[in-house]
């Protein structure tokens, strides 16, 4: 049964459910032992922080920063902090110093707790730059501080301001007085200019929130659920705020690159993901399969086609297998499904929600085949996450992105465009009073920018109306922004940045021929055609190396991890260029096709 408190006694109210049964699993920084923390000791950690926060002086609603990988100290601080009524704004990990100091300017951050050694050293050599910021305090204790940094303290060290909790009353009496108004995390996502928005988030969208998604997705006490997203992404904050609700165990992964290490350590039976992680699912099982002998293959493909027919012909419409087809099925799902999902960790498989980015019908299909519920949704930082998803016990369609979660209220405007009203969408950015208003219609509907169709109750996205990317592990992207840093360079002329449901950023790029060709002769190419100027080893070894120097500033996601140089520049003679010599990326992505593609091939 699920316990929708507001979110300052929350895990104080689990606690006095569940005692000392286990909450937590985790590893410490730098270790590989997993570990465990029951609801009493995550609750008593809570109280620890609420108390260390007003004995380092935060206010109601003040600003704080969590600049860390996810870790159990991310979470105490989330709680802690709403248990004196602060607000937090979690950074990722990966964030470049550029944000860094953007965010800690924008929302005036006082305090800024971080994770490992990287993170630390980005904030120090921002700090002299941000005027608000007082203090660091790091999670890692083996973190080698500046040896003139007197403004840094340990989290160890920071707890102990809160020990015995001296002040317990007034965290009492904080937590009693605050409201669903209250704010409770603003959450920066990247505009098309480059600039960041805050998205402020209320403990009423998150109460709102936590009850829609009880009512459709089923998670339970006795899960042990995976969290290996950022919790700085709003899917993944919500998804563990929503586990935490009904009990279930946390399995915290601080290393995105070894879930499925982690996976087959800890046996999880949720997990939420971007539809990345189900593509290289996918990918190493049909590697193996490819490798295995004829006879296996076609086993497996039998298999894989009786798979589809009972989980997505039947089960998916709300059909009846044949007993025929459930006796085949239910042999090959105890034998070969069975290998593959151990193989993977998934002993006792439950459900898996994965948004984020467009899922590939093909993936989706295979997933369900093999007997994992991957339940796909549709949601915005700005909606707390989840609009729409699969919806426990009723039928989907493969390529939908689910139905709408109760309390809200969807239309599609004359342009096709998801519009969105109800109690867990946001009422506006921090500091920008602006674009809030721009975001919504008259009528008060948030406008998403996404354009998509309603179809027997379910959504289906078509494509994004904002130019703004979304890579397929869910990182947005914007190719303006990184496109006027490259452009400063003096051996490009033009480019266009790909991204778009893609893996990671590439570019097609028109370079200055004339600059270029004297590059090559001063390397003793002399007389070579455009084509092979453009495809010369070292050219583009030296354009990478120009390009790699200038994307330092942005975070990892965001930097073009290959580009091709092409003989021909873009015009308006060929459709690629508007009369204001815009790029027309519709135009670009299908002309190019296969150049692109050839950039995403492994």
């Amino acid at each position: 049964m699920q316990t929708n408190s507001h979110l300052s006694v929350l895990v104080h109210d689990q606690a006095k459910n569940y005692g000392n049964r286990e909450a937590l699993i985790y590893q410490d920084f730098g270790n590989e032992e997993w570990k465990s923390l029951s609801w009493n000791d995550f609750s008593t950690k809570v109280k620890t922080v609420s108390n260390a926060l007003l004995n380092m002086g935060v206010k109601v609603q003040e600003n704080i920063g969590v600049f860390s990988q996810n870790c159990p100290q991310y979470l105490f601080c989330d709680y802690g902090a709403w248990g004196v009524r602060a607000v937090t704004i979690p950074f990722y990990a990966t964030s470049s110093e550029q944000q860094i100091q953007y965010i800690v300017n924008d929302a005036k951050i006082r305090f800024l707790f971080v994770g490992e050694q990287e993170q630390y050293d980005k904030a120090k050599r921002v700090m002299s730059l941000c005027p608000t910021l007082e203090r660091i305090v790091v999670f890692d204790a083996s973190v080698a501080l500046n040896r003139s940094d007197a403004n840094a303290i340990y989290f160890d060290d920071f707890l102990k301001l809160g020990e015995g909790f001296p002040r317990q009353t007034e965290v009492a009496k904080l937590s009693s007085e605050a409201t669903f108004e209250d704010l409770a995390n603003i959450l920066y996502t990247s505009g098309t200019t480059g600039d960041s928005k805050g998205v402020m988030l209320t403990y009423g969208q998150y109460h709102a929130a936590l009850a829609a998604n009880a009512k459709c997705v089923n998670v339970r006490e006795e899960d042990r659920v995976l969290d290996f997203l950022p919790f700085a992404h709003i899917f993944e904050k919500a998804w563990a705020i929503l586990s935490v609700s009904v009990g279930a165990r946390l399995i915290i992964n601080n290393d995105p690159k070894r879930v499925q290490q982690s996976m087959r350590e800890t046996n999880p039976t949720c997990m939420s993901a971007v539809p990345r992680f189900w593509e290289k699912v996918y990918a190493g099982v049909m590697e193996k399969i490819e490798n295995s002998s004829t006879v296996s293959q076609r086993i497996f493909n039998y298999a894989l086609s009786v798979g589809r027919k009972h989980n997505i012909d039947y089960l998916s419409r709300g059909k009846r297998p044949p007993m025929s087809l459930s006796i085949k099925y239910n042999t090959i799902n105890k034998t070969l499904f069975a290998k593959i999902r151990k193989e993977l960790g998934l002993v006792n498989p439950n459900i898996f929600p994965t948004a984020g980015a467009a899922i590939s019908p093909h993936i989706e299909e295979f997933v369900h085949s093999v007997g994992i519920n991957m339940i796909a949704g549709y949601g915005l930082t700005e909606s707390l996450a989840t609009v729409t998803c699969d919806h426990h016990g009723e039928p989907y369609t493969v390529g939908s992105v689910g139905r709408l979660v109760d309390g809200l209220e969807m239309k599609i405007s004359e342009e096709g465009e998801v519009l969105l009203k109800g109690p867990t969408i946001f009422k506006g950015y921090y500091n920008r009073k602006d674009v809030t208003e721009e975001s919504f219609t008259p009528d008060g509907f948030f406008k998403t920018g996404d354009a998509g169709y309603i179809k027997n109750g379910e959504l289906f996205l078509t494509e994004r109306i904002k130019d703004l990317f979304k890579t397929s592990n869910g990182k947005y992207i914007a190719p303006q922004m990184v496109e006027s840093r490259l452009m400063v360079d003096k051996y490009i002329d033009q480019i266009a940045i790909i991204a778009d449901e893609r893996k990671f950023v590439s570019a097609l790029i028109v370079p200055e021929y004339r600059l270029l060709e004297a590059y090559a002769q001063s390397r003793g190419k002399i007389n070579l055609s455009t084509e092979e100027l453009c495809a010369d080893a070292d050219v583009n070894a030296m354009l990478k190396e120009r390009i790699d120097t200038l994307q330092q500033q942005f975070a990892y996601y965001e930097q073009v991890k290959r580009f091709t140089i092409l003989p021909a520049p873009f015009t308006m003679e060929s459709g690629e260029l508007t009369n204001t010599l815009k790029l027309r990326r519709r135009v670009v992505n299908e002309r190019y096709k296969a150049i692109i593609d050839k950039m995403y091939e492994e």
